[in-house]
């Protein structure tokens, strides 16, 4: 098990954050995680949560909570450190925070090109909603 240190976002791990997001495969088009991470750290910095090893940026968790339902957003481990448990303990740890700040449920969503990441999740204790998640772009700027 890979010996990483969780810890909150600083500002200076922004690069690694996105170069970590875009190995994973985290990065699309529509989503500007440069946006993305500067609309955490005004929100809720405290919900953002990255892992090191040895100095290395090596996992994220974007957790958020809007007094109903706790969501999570790209949780990533490099490949190099993939199946050591680190997306577990990241995990444990945004589910450890929400629940000391009162969330009683936590939610995501999943790529349905990705039935990985959703065995992932099944094995940690999540299980598919009968719900239709929807959406509606806000802007017209595809890079939000």
């Amino acid at each position: 098990m890979t010996q990483a240190h969780i810890r909150k976002f600083q500002e200076a791990d922004e690069d690694a954050v996105v170069a970590l997001w875009s190995v994973c495969g985290l990065v699309v088009p529509q989503n500007d995680p440069h946006r993305d991470i500067a609309r955490k750290v005004a929100d809720s910095p405290e919900l953002f949560l990255v892992a090191e090893c040895a100095g290395r940026l090596i996992g994220s968790c974007m957790a958020g909570y809007e007094g109903h339902r706790g969501w999570i957003n790209y949780l990533a481990v490099h490949p190099d450190f993939q199946r050591q448990g680190l997306a577990t303990r990241l995990m444990t740890e945004a589910q450890q925070i929400l629940s000391r700040i009162g969330c009683p449920k936590m939610n995501l969503q999943i790529r349905k090109s990705n039935p990985a990441v959703r065995a992932f999740y099944e094995s940690i204790g999540f299980a598919e909603d009968e719900v239709i998640s929807m959406g509606k772009r806000l802007t017209t700027d595809t890079q939000q």
